[in-house]
């Protein structure tokens, strides 16, 4: 990235930030600032846990117990102990809460509205068109990788989701007791290395390398939810694997994937992984890749 790339993106912040009424503290007109309506809207009529909610608004407790404190006293939500787990704080919106949320619902669309009324047709086509660009984006900028123990929570939830797509997808289904091993053991340093992605705290994909002998590693368990495809996750994850290769002191990264995961097959194609014969005998797989010198 360059300096004007950077000073656009301040640019943006500023105009945006500026239109929609985030530098006062009378959101909408309701008395109350961004932060606090934009909690409400997350609680939502079914209430969360508010562990989540730091995680997916990226808040830190501190903040985000200064704004449970402010709505408390406004009498606009009630923090209880989860039911099963009494460690878990749960908040909810009270009755005011939820007629609060309806009159910033209503506030909203009508923000909405009078942002895109003094356009013309085609200018509105071309901000909505912007808009949802921007926003997939952003998305794509929020998610984070990380290395991690390949049997923490997320990880096994995502290798859960993993193989029950490979069931659906395969034309023989999928057991992973019929493949060849990956235990948590062989994807945990030195043996091999596991990473998990997240976007605004929320598992969305995995990858991992196992360390084979000759200065080689397979690339193993890669898969990315599919809501968030076509963020360029899929690469991100690889592109961490062969960092955390070259950190293992691997040359070389070799792969096997189905015929059914035309996608994958690209993205592995685009990363410079060339298809060779087959170095192993995967029950599952019908091609075999290999990426030198990474």
């Amino acid at each position: 990235m360059d300096a004007a790339q950077v000073r656009q993106v301040r640019s943006f912040n500023r105009s945006v930030s500026q239109r929609i009424g985030a530098l006062n503290d009378n959101f909408l007109n309701r008395g109350r600032p961004l932060g606090e309506a934009r909690f409400l809207y997350e609680i939502g009529h079914d209430g969360a846990e508010i562990r989540m909610l730091r995680a997916r608004l990226e808040l830190d407790s501190g903040y985000v117990s200064r704004l449970l404190r402010s709505l408390e006293r406004q009498g606009l939500v009630k923090v209880q102990p989860g039911a099963s787990d009494r460690r878990v704080r749960r908040v909810t919106l009270t009755g005011k809460g939820v007629r609060e949320v309806i009159e910033l619902d209503r506030r909203s669309n009508a923000f909405a509205k009078s942002l895109l009324a003094p356009l013309s047709a085609p200018q509105r086509g071309r901000l909505i068109a912007a808009m949802v660009e921007v926003e997939r984006l952003i998305r794509a900028s929020a998610v984070q990788i990380n290395a991690e123990a390949p049997d923490s929570t997320d990880a096994r939830l995502c290798l859960a989701e993993y193989f029950r797509e490979l069931a659906g997808r395969f034309t023989t289904g999928f057991d992973p007791a019929k493949s060849i091993s990956a235990s948590a053991g062989e994807l945990t340093p030195p043996a091999g290395a596991f990473v998990v992605a997240r976007l605004r705290g929320r598992p969305i994909g995995c990858g991992a390398i196992k360390v084979k002998d000759r200065n080689i590693g397979e690339v193993k368990r890669m898969w990315v939810c599919a809501d968030v495809r076509g963020l360029g996750v899929g690469r991100r994850i690889l592109e961490a694997l062969e960092a955390l290769a070259r950190e293992l002191g691997l040359r070389t990264l070799r792969l096997e994937t189905n015929q059914s995961l035309k996608e994958a097959q690209a993205l592995y194609r685009r990363c410079g992984y060339i298809e060779v014969e087959p170095f192993n005998d995967e029950p599952y797989a019908h091609h075999w890749f290999e990426k030198a010198q990474i």
